[in-house]
């Protein structure tokens, strides 16, 4: 509800700019207040756009676990964690809502399948330790669509913060673990 109140603030502010602008421009051009305020207008947008995108989680280099098809699917699961966080942030209704998880948890129970698939015919010697920890992550997501179904929006609050930290934690954690062994496992 807090953000519904804070984007109805932004709202009505940049309205009474504009209105502020049209008026300010009956006392001709040459009057410096539209100008300043044309400015501030300009500068909303660009703070509005900085502050946003403080909340999107970017692939870095750094993220690399060394194996070109996990790592494309990591680049994957971020995508769909900002898609997830976007449909959330901006209630975009539960239809998209609930596809924007059901789309995430998919592909992240894929990925998981795929990447044990890989560990286990590289014969990684930590694989039943990363599968617990895959098992472990699916409950827990598992746990928040069937609150999401039994109480709607509110419940995915954290859930998207959640999910980013646990990929970002797990990407360079565990997943980093793997990589050296699964490149000396692969011939050149």
């Amino acid at each position: 509800m807090k953000k519904n109140i804070n984007a109805l603030v932004l709202a009505a502010i940049i309205g009474l700019l504009i209105v502020a602008v049209g008026l300010g421009f009956l006392f001709g051009p040459a009057n410096p207040v539209p100008w300043i305020l044309i400015g501030v207008l300009i500068a909303i947008v660009f703070i509005y756009r900085w502050v946003s995108s403080k909340d999107r989680v970017e692939w870095k280099d750094f993220y690399t676990v060394g194996v070109d098809v996990l790592d494309d699917d990591h680049k994957r699961l971020i995508e769909l964690i900002n898609r997830f966080k976007t449909a959330y942030k901006y209630h975009t209704g539960e239809e998209f809502e609930l596809e924007a998880l059901n789309e995430l948890v998919d592909y992240t129970k894929y990925h998981f399948e795929r990447e044990e698939k890989m560990m286990e015919a590289a014969g990684y010697p930590d694989l039943e330790a990363h599968k617990a920890i895959h098992r472990s992550m699916i409950s827990k997501v598992g746990e928040f669509q069937k609150e999401y179904q039994q109480t709607g929006h509110e419940a995915l609050d954290g859930v998207a913060s959640f999910l980013s930290e646990w990929l970002i934690d797990h990407i360079n954690g565990t997943d980093k673990k793997y990589g050296p062994f699964m490149k000396k496992q692969t011939p050149a």
